[in-house]
């Protein structure tokens, strides 16, 4: 120990030991996959390097690379149905042992986000998301942005704790356009007063 952190080759020697724990105790299960679990892309693994602040340049490097990862919507529409959306935005379900593989995940946006009024329970974990679309507008850079953010939020926000819902697979294409209808669309319900 050095100052209180163990020495490199130590650590090193830890986290190899509590990988093999972890693939020793822990089991696949359903679409909860030991892989999953402990396989790291390049995003994940700076984010561990670095767990609560990164150097700016790091930062910076991070995002630019995740931006360059966004895949946009093959037909140039960002904009799906807000009905669609808001019920993405209400299911948790997805990506546990649980769940049943070939269902459609959600994305429970209201864990971590106000999206409407009269949403007695939500998260704050995020910003409010209320009148998204009211307070930015529709242009071509806000489409691009908000489904951007939503495929990639790292994108924007290194290390963000908004799960990469398109670059991890997690929703598909047709569910991020649901998802921005949502957050865009003048009748959504995000969107009312």
């Amino acid at each position: 120990m050095l100052g209180g952190f163990a020495a490199p080759a130590l650590a090193a020697d830890y986290a190899k030991q509590a990988e093999a724990l972890m693939k020793a105790d822990f089991r696949s299960k359903g679409m909860a996959t030991v892989d999953g679990a402990l396989t790291q892309d390049e995003a994940q693994r700076t984010c561990s390097a670095y767990p609560m602040e990164r150097p700016k340049k790091i930062a910076a490097k991070l995002e630019a690379d995740q931006l360059k990862q966004v895949k946009y919507p093959a037909d140039g529409q960002y904009i799906g149905k807000w009905e669609e959306g808001e019920k993405i935005a209400q299911n948790g379900r997805g990506m546990q042992s649980s769940d049943k593989a070939g269902v459609p995940n959600g994305g429970n946006c209201y864990a971590c986000h106000q999206m409407t009024k009269k949403e007695i329970s939500f998260g704050n974990i995020g910003p409010s998301l209320y009148q998204y679309g009211k307070l930015r507008g529709q242009s071509e850079e806000i489409m691009k942005y908000t489904w951007a953010k939503v495929y990639n939020s790292q994108a924007f926000t290194a290390c963000s704790n908004m799960p990469r819902f398109g670059h991890k697979g997690i929703l598909d294409e047709q569910q991020l356009k649901d998802v921005v209808a949502l957050l865009l669309d003048p009748a959504s319900p995000v969107n009312k007063d």
